[in-house]
């Protein structure tokens, strides 16, 4: 199913840019100002890590883990 509406989505994104339909341009632009997304700068980047900080360190045990 989700791929289904990923193929419709894509179809009528692909359909506006050459048909220029209003009413589909107004719900494009209503989702966009809604899910705006702005570029990030390389310093920004330099902040970021998928993974976490490689710098953290973990957390130790738990004294509940420690009593065996």
């Amino acid at each position: 199913m989700h791929l289904n509406m990923e193929k419709l989505l894509t179809g009528l994104f692909d359909f506006q840019k050459f048909e220029k339909e209003p009413a589909l341009q107004s719900v494009i632009d209503e989702v966009d100002a809604r899910y705006f997304c702005a570029e990030l700068s390389d310093g920004e980047l330099d902040m970021l890590s998928a993974a976490g900080d490689p710098f953290s360190q973990p957390p130790g045990p738990k004294e509940s883990d420690l009593k065996t």
